[in-house]
Protein backbone atom coordinates (compact mmCIF):
# COMPACT_ATOMS: atom_id res chain seq x y z
CA UNK A 1 0.00 0.00 0.00
CA UNK A 2 1.44 3.56 -0.96
CA UNK A 3 2.23 5.74 2.28
CA UNK A 4 -0.47 8.52 2.52
CA UNK A 5 0.75 12.30 3.42
CA UNK A 6 -2.65 12.53 5.47
CA UNK A 7 -1.97 11.87 9.02
CA UNK A 8 -5.43 10.99 10.65
CA UNK A 9 -5.81 11.09 14.46
CA UNK A 10 -5.77 7.70 16.23
CA UNK A 11 -8.09 8.82 19.28
CA UNK A 12 -10.42 11.50 18.35
CA UNK A 13 -13.60 10.76 16.37
CA UNK A 14 -13.17 12.52 12.54
CA UNK A 15 -14.49 13.31 9.27
CA UNK A 16 -12.42 12.38 5.99
CA UNK A 17 -13.53 14.13 3.17
CA UNK A 18 -12.44 12.90 -0.20
CA UNK A 19 -13.89 13.05 -4.05
CA UNK A 20 -14.65 9.02 -5.21
CA UNK A 21 -11.98 7.09 -5.66
CA UNK A 22 -9.31 9.14 -3.64
CA UNK A 23 -8.54 5.99 -1.92
CA UNK A 24 -10.46 6.72 1.73
CA UNK A 25 -11.57 3.45 2.26
CA UNK A 26 -8.02 1.88 1.10
CA UNK A 27 -6.58 4.18 3.57
CA UNK A 28 -8.86 3.35 6.67
CA UNK A 29 -8.68 -0.84 5.94
CA UNK A 30 -4.93 -0.53 6.54
CA UNK A 31 -5.14 2.05 9.68
CA UNK A 32 -8.22 0.93 11.19
CA UNK A 33 -7.92 -2.90 10.28
CA UNK A 34 -8.18 -4.59 13.79
CA UNK A 35 -11.37 -7.09 14.73
CA UNK A 36 -12.79 -4.83 17.17
CA UNK A 37 -13.86 -2.25 14.10
CA UNK A 38 -17.55 -2.23 13.20
CA UNK A 39 -17.33 -1.01 9.36
CA UNK A 40 -20.61 0.15 7.70
CA UNK A 41 -20.36 0.34 4.12
CA UNK A 42 -23.22 2.77 2.51
CA UNK A 43 -22.20 1.95 -0.98
CA UNK A 44 -23.66 -1.76 -0.70
CA UNK A 45 -26.75 -2.30 -0.74
CA UNK A 46 -27.36 -3.98 2.37
CA UNK A 47 -26.19 -1.15 4.72
CA UNK A 48 -27.51 1.54 2.71
CA UNK A 49 -31.08 -0.08 3.27
CA UNK A 50 -30.66 -1.08 6.78
CA UNK A 51 -29.02 2.13 8.33
CA UNK A 52 -30.93 4.73 5.85
CA UNK A 53 -34.32 3.24 7.25
CA UNK A 54 -33.20 2.07 10.67
CA UNK A 55 -30.07 4.49 11.89
CA UNK A 56 -30.98 3.32 15.18
CA UNK A 57 -29.52 -0.17 14.69
CA UNK A 58 -26.18 1.29 14.71
CA UNK A 59 -27.02 1.44 18.49
CA UNK A 60 -27.66 -1.82 19.66
CA UNK A 61 -25.02 -2.71 17.71
CA UNK A 62 -22.84 -1.09 19.99
CA UNK A 63 -24.66 -1.96 23.02
CA UNK A 64 -24.55 -5.59 22.28
CA UNK A 65 -20.87 -5.86 20.89
CA UNK A 66 -17.73 -4.85 22.28
CA UNK A 67 -16.09 -2.29 19.66
CA UNK A 68 -13.27 0.53 20.16
CA UNK A 69 -13.67 2.00 16.31
CA UNK A 70 -16.56 2.75 14.95
CA UNK A 71 -16.22 3.40 10.58
CA UNK A 72 -18.96 4.71 8.18
CA UNK A 73 -18.42 4.78 4.80
CA UNK A 74 -19.49 7.23 2.59
CA UNK A 75 -22.19 8.22 5.24
CA UNK A 76 -23.95 10.84 2.66
CA UNK A 77 -26.05 8.00 2.04
CA UNK A 78 -27.85 8.02 5.35
CA UNK A 79 -26.86 11.07 6.60
CA UNK A 80 -29.45 10.59 9.72
CA UNK A 81 -26.57 8.51 10.76
CA UNK A 82 -24.94 11.10 12.51
CA UNK A 83 -27.67 12.11 15.15
CA UNK A 84 -27.04 8.63 15.91
CA UNK A 85 -23.16 8.82 15.89
CA UNK A 86 -23.30 12.07 17.90
CA UNK A 87 -25.56 10.47 20.44
CA UNK A 88 -23.21 7.59 20.77
CA UNK A 89 -20.34 9.94 20.81
CA UNK A 90 -21.65 10.77 24.23
CA UNK A 91 -22.80 7.75 25.66
CA UNK A 92 -19.17 5.70 24.65
CA UNK A 93 -16.51 7.86 24.46
CA UNK A 94 -13.87 5.25 24.39
CA UNK A 95 -15.25 4.26 20.76
CA UNK A 96 -13.52 6.07 17.99
CA UNK A 97 -15.99 6.84 15.26
CA UNK A 98 -14.62 7.70 12.01
CA UNK A 99 -16.85 9.08 9.51
CA UNK A 100 -15.96 9.55 5.58
CA UNK A 101 -17.93 11.32 2.65
CA UNK A 102 -17.91 12.25 -0.94
CA UNK A 103 -20.53 14.74 -0.81
CA UNK A 104 -20.55 17.68 1.78
CA UNK A 105 -23.62 19.34 -0.27
CA UNK A 106 -26.14 16.36 0.50
CA UNK A 107 -24.71 16.69 4.26
CA UNK A 108 -25.45 20.56 4.46
CA UNK A 109 -28.85 19.97 2.40
CA UNK A 110 -30.06 17.36 4.49
CA UNK A 111 -29.38 19.59 7.76
CA UNK A 112 -26.99 17.04 8.91
CA UNK A 113 -25.44 16.86 12.59
CA UNK A 114 -21.93 17.70 11.67
CA UNK A 115 -20.87 16.28 15.51
CA UNK A 116 -20.85 20.21 16.48
CA UNK A 117 -17.31 20.30 16.05
CA UNK A 118 -16.07 16.89 18.08
CA UNK A 119 -14.91 15.12 15.20
CA UNK A 120 -11.94 16.78 13.57
CA UNK A 121 -12.26 17.01 9.39
CA UNK A 122 -9.70 15.85 6.90
CA UNK A 123 -9.28 15.60 3.00
CA UNK A 124 -7.69 13.32 0.66
CA UNK A 125 -6.87 13.86 -2.31
CA UNK A 126 -5.71 11.97 -5.48
CA UNK A 127 -2.22 11.11 -5.51
CA UNK A 128 0.66 13.22 -4.73
CA UNK A 129 4.02 13.49 -6.51
CA UNK A 130 5.59 12.79 -2.57
CA UNK A 131 3.18 9.97 -2.57
CA UNK A 132 3.47 8.34 -5.60
CA UNK A 133 7.23 8.55 -5.06
CA UNK A 134 9.36 6.39 -7.86
CA UNK A 135 6.19 6.13 -9.32
CA UNK A 136 5.96 9.32 -10.14
CA UNK A 137 5.92 10.41 -14.18
CA UNK A 138 5.37 14.04 -15.04
CA UNK A 139 3.97 13.25 -18.05
CA UNK A 140 1.97 10.64 -17.11
CA UNK A 141 0.30 12.75 -14.02
CA UNK A 142 -0.44 15.68 -16.57
CA UNK A 143 -1.88 12.84 -18.88
CA UNK A 144 -3.81 10.74 -16.60
CA UNK A 145 -4.11 12.59 -13.55
CA UNK A 146 -3.29 10.20 -10.34
CA UNK A 147 -6.46 8.64 -8.68
CA UNK A 148 -4.69 5.46 -7.12
CA UNK A 149 -6.72 3.45 -9.09
CA UNK A 150 -4.73 3.81 -12.02
CA UNK A 151 -1.92 2.25 -10.71
CA UNK A 152 -3.51 -1.00 -11.19
CA UNK A 153 -4.09 -0.22 -15.09
CA UNK A 154 -0.77 -1.31 -17.77
CA UNK A 155 -1.48 0.27 -20.79
CA UNK A 156 -2.81 3.76 -21.74
CA UNK A 157 -6.05 2.35 -23.18
CA UNK A 158 -7.50 1.04 -20.06
CA UNK A 159 -6.69 3.98 -17.95
CA UNK A 160 -8.80 6.00 -20.55
CA UNK A 161 -11.31 3.83 -20.39
CA UNK A 162 -11.34 4.33 -16.57
CA UNK A 163 -11.46 7.83 -16.41
CA UNK A 164 -14.25 7.78 -18.91
CA UNK A 165 -16.26 5.30 -16.70
CA UNK A 166 -15.25 7.51 -13.60
CA UNK A 167 -16.92 11.01 -15.22
CA UNK A 168 -19.98 8.51 -16.43
CA UNK A 169 -20.32 6.91 -12.43
CA UNK A 170 -19.51 10.42 -10.69
CA UNK A 171 -22.54 11.91 -13.35
CA UNK A 172 -24.84 8.85 -12.57
CA UNK A 173 -24.20 8.44 -8.93
CA UNK A 174 -23.79 11.90 -6.87
CA UNK A 175 -25.52 13.86 -9.25
CA UNK A 176 -28.42 12.27 -11.08
CA UNK A 177 -29.07 9.60 -8.34
CA UNK A 178 -28.29 12.52 -5.36
CA UNK A 179 -30.74 14.86 -6.98
CA UNK A 180 -28.24 17.60 -6.63
CA UNK A 181 -29.41 18.97 -10.05
CA UNK A 182 -33.25 19.00 -11.71
CA UNK A 183 -32.25 18.88 -15.13
CA UNK A 184 -29.09 16.61 -16.02
CA UNK A 185 -28.57 17.60 -19.64
CA UNK A 186 -27.46 21.05 -19.47
CA UNK A 187 -25.43 20.31 -16.12
CA UNK A 188 -23.75 17.66 -18.76
CA UNK A 189 -23.18 20.43 -20.69
CA UNK A 190 -21.63 22.70 -17.82
CA UNK A 191 -19.47 19.91 -16.97
CA UNK A 192 -17.47 20.29 -20.58
CA UNK A 193 -17.45 23.99 -20.67
CA UNK A 194 -15.77 23.96 -16.80
CA UNK A 195 -13.13 21.21 -18.01
CA UNK A 196 -12.89 23.44 -21.17
CA UNK A 197 -12.02 26.91 -19.09
CA UNK A 198 -10.53 24.90 -16.29
CA UNK A 199 -7.67 27.17 -14.59
CA UNK A 200 -8.86 30.32 -16.26
CA UNK A 201 -11.00 33.09 -14.88
CA UNK A 202 -14.55 32.59 -14.89
CA UNK A 203 -17.38 34.67 -17.12
CA UNK A 204 -20.33 33.29 -15.09
CA UNK A 205 -22.62 34.72 -18.21
CA UNK A 206 -20.36 33.55 -21.23
CA UNK A 207 -20.74 30.26 -19.46
CA UNK A 208 -24.36 30.62 -18.97
CA UNK A 209 -25.02 31.62 -22.88
CA UNK A 210 -23.10 28.77 -24.14
CA UNK A 211 -25.16 26.07 -21.60
CA UNK A 212 -28.17 27.88 -21.85
CA UNK A 213 -28.95 28.78 -18.25
CA UNK A 214 -29.05 31.74 -16.39
CA UNK A 215 -25.55 32.95 -14.24
CA UNK A 216 -27.15 32.22 -11.15
CA UNK A 217 -27.22 28.36 -12.11
CA UNK A 218 -24.03 28.87 -13.39
CA UNK A 219 -22.93 29.68 -9.82
CA UNK A 220 -24.82 26.90 -8.47
CA UNK A 221 -23.30 24.34 -10.77
CA UNK A 222 -19.60 25.48 -9.43
CA UNK A 223 -21.02 25.26 -6.16
CA UNK A 224 -22.07 21.55 -6.16
CA UNK A 225 -18.39 20.94 -7.83
CA UNK A 226 -17.07 22.14 -4.46
CA UNK A 227 -19.35 20.78 -2.09
CA UNK A 228 -19.12 17.26 -4.05
CA UNK A 229 -14.91 17.69 -3.86
CA UNK A 230 -14.25 17.63 -7.40
CA UNK A 231 -12.87 21.00 -7.73
CA UNK A 232 -11.90 24.38 -5.92
CA UNK A 233 -12.31 27.79 -6.78
CA UNK A 234 -9.11 29.96 -6.50
CA UNK A 235 -10.06 33.43 -4.89
CA UNK A 236 -8.35 36.90 -7.17
CA UNK A 237 -5.75 38.37 -4.47
CA UNK A 238 -7.43 41.55 -2.10
CA UNK A 239 -5.60 42.25 0.95
CA UNK A 240 -9.41 43.22 1.90
CA UNK A 241 -11.50 39.86 1.89
CA UNK A 242 -14.73 41.91 1.17
CA UNK A 243 -13.03 43.40 -2.07
CA UNK A 244 -11.42 40.01 -3.05
CA UNK A 245 -15.02 38.10 -3.13
CA UNK A 246 -15.47 41.00 -5.77
CA UNK A 247 -13.56 39.87 -8.39
CA UNK A 248 -14.14 36.27 -10.12
CA UNK A 249 -12.37 33.20 -9.04
CA UNK A 250 -10.39 30.91 -11.12
CA UNK A 251 -11.69 27.41 -10.64
CA UNK A 252 -9.40 24.29 -10.93
CA UNK A 253 -11.23 20.54 -11.57
CA UNK A 254 -9.46 17.96 -8.76
CA UNK A 255 -7.26 15.75 -11.19
CA UNK A 256 -6.00 16.12 -14.88
CA UNK A 257 -7.16 13.05 -15.93
CA UNK A 258 -10.55 13.94 -15.15
CA UNK A 259 -10.23 17.57 -16.50
CA UNK A 260 -9.28 15.45 -20.03
CA UNK A 261 -12.03 13.23 -19.83
CA UNK A 262 -14.63 15.62 -19.70
CA UNK A 263 -13.50 17.82 -22.30
CA UNK A 264 -13.07 15.17 -24.77
CA UNK A 265 -8.90 15.33 -25.26
CA UNK A 266 -7.95 11.66 -23.72
CA UNK A 267 -6.89 10.64 -27.18
CA UNK A 268 -5.06 13.94 -27.53
CA UNK A 269 -0.95 13.85 -26.96
CA UNK A 270 0.15 16.49 -24.25
CA UNK A 271 3.06 17.47 -26.44
CA UNK A 272 6.17 19.47 -24.15
CA UNK A 273 6.63 23.06 -25.49
CA UNK A 274 2.73 23.55 -26.60
CA UNK A 275 0.30 25.66 -24.65
CA UNK A 276 -1.81 22.22 -23.84
CA UNK A 277 1.33 20.82 -21.96
CA UNK A 278 1.92 24.42 -20.01
CA UNK A 279 -1.75 24.65 -19.09
CA UNK A 280 -1.97 21.07 -17.70
CA UNK A 281 1.16 21.92 -16.01
CA UNK A 282 0.10 24.42 -14.30
CA UNK A 283 -2.73 22.83 -13.18
CA UNK A 284 -0.43 19.98 -11.94
CA UNK A 285 1.70 22.34 -9.65
CA UNK A 286 -1.18 24.23 -8.36
CA UNK A 287 -2.88 21.17 -7.02
CA UNK A 288 -0.35 20.26 -5.68
CA UNK A 289 0.32 23.46 -3.25
CA UNK A 290 -3.37 22.82 -2.90
CA UNK A 291 -3.33 19.89 -1.11
CA UNK A 292 -0.02 20.00 0.48
CA UNK A 293 -1.48 23.14 1.97
CA UNK A 294 -4.07 20.97 3.07
CA UNK A 295 -2.27 17.89 4.51
CA UNK A 296 0.33 19.68 6.73
CA UNK A 297 -2.25 22.15 7.77
CA UNK A 298 -0.18 25.15 6.78
CA UNK A 299 -2.70 27.66 7.04
CA UNK A 300 -1.37 29.40 3.97
CA UNK A 301 -4.19 31.21 2.07
CA UNK A 302 -3.62 30.68 -1.90
CA UNK A 303 -4.96 33.24 -4.61
CA UNK A 304 -4.02 34.51 -8.30
CA UNK A 305 -3.32 37.86 -8.82
CA UNK A 306 -4.47 40.01 -12.28
CA UNK A 307 -3.84 43.68 -12.50
CA UNK A 308 -5.45 46.27 -14.08
CA UNK A 309 -2.53 46.69 -16.37
CA UNK A 310 -2.59 42.67 -17.37
CA UNK A 311 0.03 41.43 -14.89
CA UNK A 312 -0.89 38.08 -14.07
CA UNK A 313 0.82 36.09 -10.83
CA UNK A 314 -0.38 32.38 -10.85
CA UNK A 315 -0.54 32.04 -7.18
CA UNK A 316 -0.06 34.15 -4.51
CA UNK A 317 0.40 32.27 -0.88
CA UNK A 318 0.50 34.70 2.12
CA UNK A 319 2.05 32.55 5.06
CA UNK A 320 1.44 33.19 8.25
CA UNK A 321 4.33 34.76 11.01
CA UNK A 322 6.27 34.96 7.35
CA UNK A 323 6.79 36.32 3.45
CA UNK A 324 4.03 36.26 0.88
CA UNK A 325 5.09 34.17 -1.80
CA UNK A 326 4.61 35.08 -5.49
CA UNK A 327 4.50 32.01 -7.66
CA UNK A 328 4.96 32.00 -11.74
CA UNK A 329 4.60 28.62 -12.70
CA UNK A 330 5.52 28.15 -16.68
CA UNK A 331 6.86 24.47 -17.97
CA UNK A 332 9.44 26.04 -19.94
CA UNK A 333 12.87 23.87 -19.95
CA UNK A 334 14.76 26.78 -19.37
CA UNK A 335 14.38 29.83 -17.19
CA UNK A 336 15.19 33.35 -18.79
CA UNK A 337 14.58 36.88 -17.93
CA UNK A 338 11.34 36.93 -19.94
CA UNK A 339 9.46 34.31 -17.87
CA UNK A 340 9.68 36.04 -14.48
CA UNK A 341 8.81 39.83 -16.02
CA UNK A 342 5.58 40.16 -14.75
CA UNK A 343 7.37 39.01 -11.03
CA UNK A 344 9.66 41.64 -11.61
CA UNK A 345 7.31 44.30 -12.28
CA UNK A 346 5.50 44.01 -9.37
CA UNK A 347 8.23 44.28 -6.94
CA UNK A 348 8.29 47.72 -6.74
CA UNK A 349 4.29 47.69 -6.36
CA UNK A 350 4.05 45.29 -3.56
CA UNK A 351 2.98 46.75 -0.45
CA UNK A 352 5.14 44.61 1.81
CA UNK A 353 8.22 42.52 2.44
CA UNK A 354 8.33 39.32 -0.25
CA UNK A 355 9.64 36.52 -2.26
CA UNK A 356 9.32 35.79 -5.38
CA UNK A 357 9.74 32.73 -7.25
CA UNK A 358 9.39 31.04 -10.64
CA UNK A 359 8.84 27.56 -11.15
CA UNK A 360 9.45 25.36 -14.20
CA UNK A 361 11.41 22.41 -15.58
CA UNK A 362 15.14 24.07 -15.36
CA UNK A 363 16.77 22.19 -12.73
CA UNK A 364 19.36 24.70 -12.45
CA UNK A 365 19.17 27.03 -9.51
CA UNK A 366 19.19 30.41 -10.51
CA UNK A 367 18.19 34.40 -9.39
CA UNK A 368 17.04 36.42 -12.42
CA UNK A 369 16.37 40.15 -11.50
CA UNK A 370 15.51 39.29 -8.25
CA UNK A 371 13.41 35.86 -8.59
CA UNK A 372 14.63 33.00 -7.54
CA UNK A 373 14.35 30.43 -10.05
CA UNK A 374 13.66 26.63 -8.88
CA UNK A 375 12.99 23.51 -10.29
CA UNK A 376 9.04 22.78 -9.80
CA UNK A 377 9.85 19.57 -7.60
CA UNK A 378 12.27 21.82 -5.35
CA UNK A 379 9.93 24.96 -5.08
CA UNK A 380 7.13 22.15 -4.09
CA UNK A 381 10.02 21.33 -1.25
CA UNK A 382 10.50 24.86 -0.18
CA UNK A 383 6.68 25.65 -0.19
CA UNK A 384 6.17 23.10 2.88
CA UNK A 385 9.36 23.69 4.34
CA UNK A 386 9.76 27.25 4.01
CA UNK A 387 14.18 27.78 5.48
CA UNK A 388 14.77 29.46 8.99
CA UNK A 389 15.92 32.82 7.64
CA UNK A 390 12.40 33.10 6.35
CA UNK A 391 10.84 32.26 9.06
CA UNK A 392 12.70 34.95 11.36
CA UNK A 393 12.16 38.03 8.24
Amino acid sequence: MLHRTQKLSESNSLFLFGARGTGKTTLLRGLFAQAQTLWIDLLTEADETKYGRHPDDLSQMLATHTYTKVVIDEVQKAPKLLDVVHREMERRPEIQFIVTGSSARKLKRGAANLLAGRAFTYHLFPLTTDELGPRFDLAHALAFGSLPKLLTYTTDEDKNEFLRAYVNNYLREEIQMEQLVRHLHPFRDFLEVAAQCNGQVLNYAKIARDIGVDDKTVRSYFSILEDTLVGSALPSFHRSIRKQQREAPKFYLFDPGVVRALDGTLRVALVPKTYAFGRAFEHWVILECLRVNAYRRLDYQLSYLLTKNHVEVDLVVQRPGTLDLLIEIKSAERATPALVKHLRSLHTDWDRDHEAELWSLDRDEQIIDGVRCLHWQQGLRKFHTPSRLELLA
